[in-house]
């Protein structure tokens, strides 16, 4: 049955939104209007009418499908029928859009349609790992230690992205607001104090003649600048849609003197939690490998798990590849190779992964600390030039005087 999303006014004026199944939108509007509510917008929530932003998860997302993922392996555990269990978790969701997926889950499966085959109709929310583990879970009778498997890698996974991007948001604050306070001090403020330094005829030092073309370079061509912005943007989203662009995009990333290896380590802890929770679900090698090459986010990763992929079916030796793509160091290369060797390739991909995820936590403190001072340090030589170029000639002012 589809699912629709609704806004209404209840019986005492106020706006209320939410979901209700119905055969189709009349049937919907007749519901609503039976429970007293005044319809003012209906939309389909679910098949191909259903919400597809290209946007990663949020956090808070991400965390509570976690939290889901947990309940259904308990609800699973305790032997509760599929389509009850689907149920009872549509009622405890919190997350609106997530509740209209498990809505349109729980229709799909009640109506005779696998549970891996009704969460890939969603995959905004159910990433190709996270379908495949529940189709092995389906095939095995092992559904609740794949849902285990599965909560505890969507948790992992939230907190080393977190991990990330707390390292990678300050400096951007810092840009963006020194960038803000600058331009806002040479397009506003600087004009007016310069035309005066200008009416009183005297010659100005030489900061304070830099800063007058800066300031009135930006004042007249601010809209040139912003045009010129807004096309090199949209040269980099054309550029980086194509695989070679992608791909020299993210070379280039992981080449940053600072941010590349903090960056690296989080790819190599990606890889191998993600490899190792597949492997613990029961999937081949070979097959794990494909379906982490789909969700590890970065195309020069991308393209090294793809020559990994093609060397197990060949047979060759996968150590050589990780050494030459410039994401694996040589260690973790071994590792790998010996564990797929002896049959242990679980249990090292599980001992990198606590490596790394200890070394981003010292590497995320490393660069924090590098880069607070850099940036200090260059937003006070831009200050200062700035409050120089207005003190100097004041300051000759008050002494011919």
């Amino acid at each position: 049955m589809p699912v629709y999303r609704y806004t209404a006014l209840d019986a005492d004026q106020k706006m209320t939104t939410g979901v209700i199944d119905a055969s189709n939108a009349k049937d919907a509007r007749v519901q609503l209007l039976g429970g007293n509510l005044y319809l003012l917008d209906l939309d389909s929530a679910t098949g191909g009418t259903a919400i597809r932003r290209n946007v990663a998860l949020s956090r808070r997302r991400a965390n509570e499908l976690s939290l889901v993922t947990r309940q259904f392996a308990t609800l699973a555990k305790a032997g509760i029928p599929l389509a009850d269990a689907l149920a009872a978790l549509v009622d405890v969701i919190e997350d609106p859009r997530l509740q209209i997926t498990f809505r349109d889950v729980k229709e799909n499966v009640t109506h005779g349609m696998s549970l891996a085959e009704a969460l890939k109709r969603h995959p905004r929310h159910f990433s190709p790992l996270y379908v495949s583990m529940v189709k092995v879970g389906e095939a095995s009778g092992n559904m609740t230690l794949v849902l285990n498997h599965l909560s505890d890698y969507l948790h992992a996974h939230a907190r080393l992205r977190t991990k990330v991007k707390q390292a990678l948001t300050y400096p951007v604050l810092m840009l963006i607001v020194g960038a803000f306070v600058v331009g806002f001090l040479l397009t506003f403020v600087i004009p007016r104090i310069t035309d005066m330094l200008l009416e009183s005829g005297k010659a100005l030092p030489v900061p304070t003649v830099m800063l007058i073309g800066v300031s009135a370079f930006l004042g007249r061509f601010w809209w040139a600048i912003g045009a010129a912005l807004a096309g090199l943007y949209a040269a980099y989203r054309a550029a980086v849609a194509t695989e070679r662009g992608a791909l020299a995009r993210d070379t280039f990333v992981l080449s940053l003197p600072v941010a590349g290896p903090l960056l690296k380590k989080s790819l190599v802890s990606r890889f191998a939690m993600t490899f190792a929770t597949l492997l613990r679900a029961g999937l081949p090698a070979v097959e794990s490998l494909a379906i982490v090459k789909e969700t590890v986010g970065n195309k020069l990763l991308e393209t090294t798990i793809g020559a990994i992929h093609d060397r197990i079916i060949e047979g060759q030796d996968i150590a050589e590849i990780m050494k030459q793509s410039g994401v694996f160091p040589p260690l973790v290369a071994y590792m790998i190779a010996v564990g797929e060797k002896s049959g242990r390739l679980e249990e090292m991909l599980g001992i990198i992964n606590e490596y790394y995820d200890e070394e981003i936590e010292a590497a995320t403190a490393r660069f924090t600390s590098v880069l607070e001072p850099v940036m200090i340090i260059a937003l006070a030589l831009i200050v200062g030039f700035v409050v120089m170029g207005v003190i100097l000639p004041i300051l000759d002012m008050g002494k011919i005087v």
